[in-house]
């Protein structure tokens, strides 16, 4: 009698494994990407705001500087990432802080407090689960070069490129820095970067995915080419 007791219980407890390693993940994802489609389709259908300034260099060419935002409160949601080469359907939301509770749990992708913001000069530096709560960035290491990832908000679409990834020990904090891994320098660039745990179902280590910015396109001038298109190169050798 006992033996058939642990072992049933033995069963009940991998069958809670299995539902929140792969099950809860597939569930959590479908409908996070769900609430940012439906995210996505309210602000189109809102009246686009003005757009911003467009800048002019001396020879001749032309952008729209990108709109700053202010800095999300902790579990303050305010952007969508759309990343192409994770399907069309993939829409997560990005909302202020990167702890568990408040943030990341939700099954969003988390700013650091430290990071600038979409756009901006410097390192607009996320966060997010590789394995469950969604996993929003379970297939990081599937990125290649020049493949989108985009910042959409209720003012437009920023576009960065993804350049490369790196694995780095947990402590290593630099990779946040407004250049990463370069104290104190300063080149006027805009990056990315994405961290999330590494490997899968593990906290040994942390995997670096590196943007850099491409340009900002105003609501009122309709979806950006980007995120349609998807890079047809090789992954990056790491």
């Amino acid at each position: 009698m006992l033996g058939e007791l642990l072992l049933t219980a033995g069963v009940l407890v991998m069958l809670f494994v299995a539902w929140q390693m792969w099950i809860g993940d597939i569930i959590i994802s479908a409908q996070s990407n769900s609430a940012g489609s439906a995210v996505s389709e309210t602000w189109e259908q809102q009246p686009a705001p003005v757009p911003p300034p467009i800048v002019e260099n001396d020879d001749g060419d032309t952008w729209f500087e990108p709109p700053v935002l202010p800095h999300p409160a902790g579990g303050e949601t305010f952007a969508q990432m759309r990343i192409p080469r994770f399907g069309d359907d993939y829409n997560v939301a990005i909302a202020g802080g990167t702890s568990r509770p408040v943030t990341l749990d939700n099954g969003w992708i988390g700013v650091y407090a430290q990071s600038v913001m979409p756009g901006e000069v410097g390192n607009f530096s996320v966060a997010g689960h590789r394995t469950t709560w969604g996993a929003p960035l379970n297939r990081m290491d599937k990125l290649r070069i020049d493949d989108a990832i985009v910042v959409e908000t209720q003012e437009g679409w920023y576009t960065y490129r993804f350049r490369t990834l790196e694995y780095v020990q947990p402590d290593q904090v630099d990779v946040l820095l407004d250049v990463p891994q370069v104290p104190g320098a300063v080149t006027g660039e805009r990056y990315l970067t994405l961290t999330a745990c590494s490997p899968l179902y593990s906290l040994a280590e942390r995997i670096i995915g590196y943007a850099v910015f491409e340009g900002f396109q105003p609501r009122v001038e309709g979806e950006p080419e980007s995120l349609t298109a998807v890079a047809d190169v090789a992954p990056p050798s790491i």
